[in-house]
């Protein structure tokens, strides 16, 4: 497949997915500026971050909140045990004092997945730990990292069930498992449970393959619980990974994405919030926005190859700062039909500037490629059902 080629097929992706003219609200505000984040703590930083970064602000739905409120986000933390690194330790605290620092404080708080690194009780505990400091209400979508080491027992014994719905002034709010349904490769070649996490640890998924989806069941689900909401109603949605094909060989998308997508085009005002890039990222497909998180634990660059045009440059972090070109979303919706996303990047200065130094300089990471994991299908087995519905 050439160039040309892969272009048309994004082309029809966009042709079936939204139709002509169909477009989020147009009083979306996407301005690349400097913005100044003054810390929220006292002695955490002073007026710490500053940097480039796309600011996305007033996102419109068609119809206000019952009232006004805010939320956070936070993901992708990937801890270590103490003993063996207390660096994303001590940048997970740093969010969650943030978060409970908020003003006004937040309704709730939602874990975007990938609490731990290598799915380890301990890792999964100490963050539960942790999250203590956080007295709002919390809920939770897992991550690839929080789930192979045990097919996701200890997660749900923690944090409950991986998908869910509840409604809130006038919002509904959804949560999928986008991760637990890789397909199983490990049986055959007699894997340990370790040897298992160690491959879905890893961004590229040589082994894992495609594992991002949604699965059967969970769309089946996904349909009813879309479909006894008003049309003209706003919708958010949580997942680990986007919901979009973003760069299928590091699984920054789900592979059953037409079908999650068919679901979410027959309503007026959907907003996708997903982890899993580590990078402030913002797409729309027909009426439906797309936005991504920054993780606390390290940024991940823009994919090589397929990039989707209206991705946003990402300035090149300062790796001698690991608190650089990282962070956590504080979110709000208000009465006058609007959600307003906030990175909250913690950087101390502008570290680049220049175009060469964006990461946009290069022409070659702008060139689309073929997808590798083009090919790939749903998987046959049905998914479990764990879902539960909670009302607010």
């Amino acid at each position: 497949m050439d160039k040309t080629d892969n272009r048309s097929e994004r082309l029809a992706m966009q042709k079936e997915l939204g139709a002509k003219g169909e477009r989020p609200a147009r009083s979306l505000g996407i301005s690349r500026r400097i913005f100044l984040h003054k810390s929220v703590l006292a002695g955490v930083g002073g007026a710490a971050a500053a940097g480039w970064f796309p600011f996305l602000n007033t996102i419109e739905v068609a119809q206000a909140a019952q009232t006004s409120f805010r939320f956070a986000w936070i993901s992708d933390t990937h801890m270590y045990p103490r003993e063996v690194n207390t660096r994303f330790v001590e940048k997970t605290i740093r969010a969650f004092k943030e978060v409970q620092a908020m003003n006004p404080p937040a309704d709730f708080l939602i874990i975007g997945g990938d609490i731990g690194q290598l799915g380890n009780p301990v890792e999964l505990e100490l963050g539960a730990e942790l999250l203590k400091e956080v007295k709002t209400k919390k809920v939770y979508i897992p991550g690839e990292h929080d789930w192979y080491l045990d097919m996701g027992k200890a997660w749900e014994k923690m944090f409950g069930a991986p998908y869910w719905y509840f409604d809130h002034k006038g919002v509904r709010f959804i949560g999928l498992d986008t991760i637990s349904h890789a397909k199983d490769f490990w049986t055959i070649k007699k894997m340990t449970p370790q040897e298992r996490m160690g491959h879905m640890a890893t961004l590229d998924g040589t082994v894992g393959g495609a594992w991002a989806a949604v699965g059967p069941e969970q769309l089946a689900w996904l349909d009813r619980t879309m479909s006894s909401w008003p049309k003209d109603k706003p919708v958010v949605i949580f997942s680990h990974n986007p919901l979009f094909d973003y760069y299928a060989p590091w699984n920054f998308w789900v592979r059953d994405w037409r079908e999650v997508n068919e679901i979410l085009k027959r309503h007026d005002n959907v907003t996708s919030v997903h982890g899993h890039v580590h990078q402030v990222l913002y797409h729309e497909i027909g009426k439906m926005r797309s936005i991504g998180m920054l993780a606390t634990s390290w940024p991940w660059p823009y994919a090589p190859k397929g990039v989707p045009k209206l991705t946003k440059c990402m300035v090149r972090v300062d790796p001698g700062d690991y608190f650089d070109g990282v962070g956590w979303s504080a979110l709000g919706m208000n009465s006058a039909s609007k959600v307003d996303n906030e990175y909250v990047m913690w950087r101390k200065d502008i570290y680049a500037t220049a175009t060469a130094d964006s990461g946009c300089g290069d022409n070659r990471n702008q060139v689309l490629h073929p997808r590798l994991a083009d090919a790939e299908t749903p998987p046959n087995t049905a998914d479990a059902s764990r879902a539960r519905t909670t009302e607010k």
